[in-house]
């Protein structure tokens, strides 16, 4: 077992890869592995032999499900990766690597260019404030076009994208790329896996000095120093340029664009040149910030170092089947040896690291070591969660933890037998545990489980694991659309509840308030509760119970029996028995108050509407776009790819089902298609009235 640090904090990058679906991502990741000696065969997704695509699923449909982790080395440092699934229903992955890297490389198709999901991607990484970079990958396939797809990055994503390189030759007889900063064209030969370094072809002379102009002028605008030199005619030396492009990266005042043909391993050495030399160490970025769990006005430091008290952040929960429940961890600060204990501050429990593992891929490899930019998965420690710290007993610490996005879609599941219906519950809530975007809900009266998800992808993945993983095949209702209620305007009640049947009674009284939640309240909260009975009227004592009534009344539903959403309920007041009033007369008074409250306030159905882009031949815009409006949904805008049309729009989720086939129908199999979340809307009035009724008839409104 290794003990030591084989590389010091400064020559570690901890990075992701990121990319829409068939931009290549896979590809690239195991050019990179190649490259790096850690495997001595790159994988193909065709053949369903790659190493970080390992599980069936992926395998099956070539496409990546779960974020995996490994490591590997290039110019003497080690550079820990994170490989992230493309597809939007997987959003969860994303997410939670992204807040545990310190620089990403996000891969466009040289053919798509900016995807949605490459957008979500991009929004999630400025939140992060990540450095990154930008490879533009396939640029060997037919309507592969550099120029567009920058272009595009700056229109739509920022417009401090820098191309550091240049692409030789185009699609069939792409063969290479000039590096603007050396002034070397570096070219591939078939079969070959390094490149030769050659003179720049003559008819693109002309335009690499441009290029290499321009960058040299954004990399000079970002330093004093260079900036002077620059403006005297003086050309900066190429170390004092490469030292402004990576202090200019770390801080997002440039995004340099590299080019490339993973397939053919065009570019991807260069990239690992990009990523060492301009993507920040651990001790780079600021130090990582928490509170105090005893007073969150308390605000703690942790610079990422092993001097430090150890800190770490559980971002994934998988369940090994050889060696059980496995939490995988990046470490901010501090060191730690197996058997030393490790405290979570979400439960003010203690846990032994009974085992460190360095993974790769679905391989392990045993340590008995871990400290400050390590990203490991340990043994023993069952009670964390994703999104949970763990730290130093001695030195509590709660970092912020992960904000997933709600599902939109669900489907019921029921086991074929009784003696089965225990093992499906089992087995759903531990894929649950491994993924944070994957809800269940079990009917107390009826006992129906329901699984909600992101998207029918998300959902016929996780009903494949159950047989794959588990051995169950459970009987499968087709996907219902996650409808919420909500209310459109501001009422008050006042609710007593009384019961007198001898001896003691029952009494509780409340005045219930509730209105709309703006949209600066609530952090992400979909009930916000406020108390403010005076306490001489409604003693605090029975102001918990209140606020558990109303939660559970609102998640149950009422008009439709969704859950109800972005509402802002108030306890004004309130009044006791000083004999009668207990604290389950509270509980249940506000769950009667509630449900009257929201009827009096105008309630509403909410329904997903999603982002959908179509990219489909020039001759079926017309009949595309008229079934767009016929599915209630808007185009909001159109570009030019080629022969082919992206058309961007949206459209609600229930008008969206079935759409593969509708599409396929309509473009005699030539459309694509993509469904992103984008907000939650109104239901227009009859169509609301029709989903109440039927709920109502299949007994799922709660009683009043």
């Amino acid at each position: 077992m290794a003990k030591k640090k084989e590389s010091p904090i400064e020559k570690v990058r901890i990075i992701g890869i990121f990319a829409h679906v068939d931009a290549g991502k896979t590809t690239t990741s195991e050019a990179i592995l190649y490259y790096t000696g850690r495997i001595h065969r790159a994988g193909n997704i065709d053949d369903g032999n790659t190493q970080l695509d390992f599980m069936q699923q992926e395998r099956e449909r070539g496409i990546t499900i779960m974020s995996a982790a490994t490591a590997c080395h290039w110019q003497g440092r080690r550079i820990n990766i994170i490989d992230t699934p493309g597809h939007i229903d997987f959003t969860a992955e994303v997410v939670r690597s992204i807040r545990v890297i310190d620089g990403a490389v996000i891969i466009l198709c040289g053919v798509g260019g900016v995807e949605p999901q490459t957008e979500a991607v991009w929004l999630h990484a400025d939140r992060e404030q990540l450095p990154r970079l930008i490879f533009v990958n396939k640029l060997d396939r037919v309507g592969s076009d550099f120029q567009q797809v920058l272009g595009e990055v700056r229109e739509r994503l920022t417009p401090n994208a820098v191309p550091l390189e240049l692409p030789i030759g185009s699609e069939n007889n792409f063969n290479g790329v000039v590096d603007l900063l050396t002034q070397q064209a570096l070219i591939w030969k078939a079969g070959e896996d390094e490149p030769t370094i050659s003179p720049i072809p003559a008819e693109m002379v002309e335009e690499v000095t441009a290029a290499r102009e321009a960058l040299i002028d954004t990399i000079c605008e970002t330093d004093e120093a260079l900036l002077e030199q620059r403006l005297e005619d003086i050309e900066p030396e190429g170390d004092a340029l490469r030292a402004a492009l990576r202090r200019a990266t770390i801080a997002g005042q440039i995004i340099p664009v590299l080019c490339g043909a993973s397939r053919n391993r065009i570019g991807v050495q260069p990239l690992l040149d990009a990523i060492v030399a301009y993507l920040p160490a651990p001790v780079d970025m600021a130090p990582i910030l928490g509170h105090n769990p005893l007073n969150e006005e308390e605000i703690i430091e942790r610079p990422d170092a092993p001097e430090s008290p150890f800190c770490a952040s559980a971002f994934k929960i998988v369940h090994d089947p050889h060696v059980g429940h496995l939490t995988w961890v990046r470490v901010f600060s501090g060191q730690l040896d197996t058997g030393e204990p490790l405290y979570n501050p979400r439960t003010g429990t203690s846990e032994r690291v009974g085992r460190i593992y360095r993974m790769h891929g679905n391989h392990r490899e045993q340590v008995s070591h871990m400290e400050a930019s390590d990203v490991v998965a340990l043994v023993g420690v069952k009670s964390a969660t994703t999104g949970d710290t763990l730290c130093d007993p001695d030195h509590p610490i709660v970092l912020e933890t992960f904000k997933f996005p709600a599902p939109v879609i669900a489907v019921a599941l029921a086991p074929r037998s009784t003696q089965e219906r225990e093992k499906l519950h089992q087995a759903v809530r531990r894929l649950c545990d491994e993924d944070p975007t994957l809800i269940q809900h079990v009917d107390p009266e009826t006992g129906e489980l329901t699984l909600a998800g992101m998207g029918e992808l998300h959902l016929d993945v996780t009903v494949d694991r159950l047989r794959t993983e588990f051995g169950i095949i459970p009987q499968v209702s087709p996907p219902q659309v996650s409808y919420r209620e909500t209310v459109q305007k501001a009422a008050q009640i006042t609710l007593t509840y009384k019961k007198q049947s001898g001896g003691h009674g029952h009494f509780a009284e409340i005045v219930l308030g509730i209105e709309p939640l703006a949209e600066d309240e609530g952090e992400g909260e979909s009930v916000v509760f406020v108390n403010a009975a005076p306490p001489a009227d409604l003693p605090r004592d029975f102001w918990r119970p209140t606020e558990l009534g109303v939660r559970r009344a609102l998640e149950q539903g009422v008009i439709a029996g969704f859950a109800v959403n972005n509402v802002k309920v108030t306890l004004l007041d309130g009044r006791i028995h000083e004999v009668d009033s207990a604290s389950m007369d509270f509980e249940i008074a506000g769950g009667m108050g509630a449900r009257r409250v929201v009827r009096a306030a105008a309630p509403t159905l909410l329904e997903p509407i999603m982002r959908i882009t179509i990219n489909v031949p020039e001759e079926y815009v017309g009949p595309v776009v008229a079934d767009i409006g016929r599915r209630r949904g808007l185009v909001n805008a159109m570009r030019v790819r080629g022969n082919f049309r992206s058309i961007d729009g949206e459209a609600p989720l229930a008008e969206a089902r079935g759409y593969a086939t509708d599409l396929r129908s309509m473009t005699q199999g030539r459309g694509t298609f993509t469904l992103e979340f984008k907000r939650y809307a109104v239901v227009p009035d009859a169509i609301a009235e029709e989903i109440i009724k039927e709920r109502q008839a299949a007994g799922k409104v709660a009683e009043r």
